[in-house]
């Protein structure tokens, strides 16, 4: 297998408020050359946006689920109050505040925001390693 994730895609409750959220509130490019789900370009990957139903019976799994699904999304910018930008930007457009940017244990600095549909986002600022690029 080659090293790289081509496409996330988040299973969505509401598609519409989805991508009124990543595209009009994030400013994320979105791409809607397909009905029923939204792509966005990001830089090396993509992100999609898909009917949690729909994404639960294309993989033969339930759809129900609650609580930590054991994974987070991470957003690396270029400093301290960029964090606090996204956090504020993603809190504006309906995001829930789930942690404040804050000094981490290993010196960097970050928050944690939940998308409508609960999906985990870190935001964060890694003065070690450059993942903005």
């Amino acid at each position: 297998m080659e090293p790289r994730i081509s496409l996330i895609t988040l299973g969505v409750a509401d598609l519409e408020r989805s991508i009124a959220f990543y595209a009009a509130g994030l400013g994320l490019p979105c791409d809607r050359s397909f009905e029923g789900i939204a792509f966005f370009h990001l830089q090396g990957t993509w992100l999609s946006l898909y009917p949690r139903e729909a994404l639960a019976a294309d993989a033969q799994v339930s759809p129900s689920g609650s609580g930590f699904c054991g994974f987070t999304l991470a957003h690396n910018v270029e400093s301290k109050a960029a964090v606090d930008r996204v956090l504020a930007q993603a809190i504006a457009a309906g995001g829930k505040l789930l942690k404040s940017a804050q000094d981490t244990d290993w010196g960097g600095y970050s928050g944690y925001f939940a998308d409508p549909d609960g999906f985990l986002w870190e935001i964060a600022w890694n003065p070690h390693f450059d993942l903005t690029k």
